[in-house]
């Protein structure tokens, strides 16, 4: 069980579940990360903080916590 934090630049996953409760998981399934979608790496920050992501066709930012409850195959 891997999370998305975990993912190293240029690959891409699967999301295969969303941990996490409440407001935070509910704005994480508005972004359009929900489970099935897939997600490609693009950067990582030097610290690791945050990701930047390609989600549905667009580019996001991840902050690493919110990276953590996304966990992928």
């Amino acid at each position: 069980m891997k999370t998305l934090k975990e993912i190293s630049c240029g690959k891409t996953v699967k999301v295969s579940r969303l941990t996490g409760e409440g407001p935070v998981k509910r704005r994480i399934m508005d972004m359009g990360i929900t489970k099935g979608v897939e997600i490609t790496v693009r950067k990582v920050a030097p610290l690791g903080d945050p990701v930047e992501i390609t989600v549905r066709g667009y580019e996001l930012s991840l902050r690493k916590a919110d990276a953590g409850m996304i966990v992928v195959e």
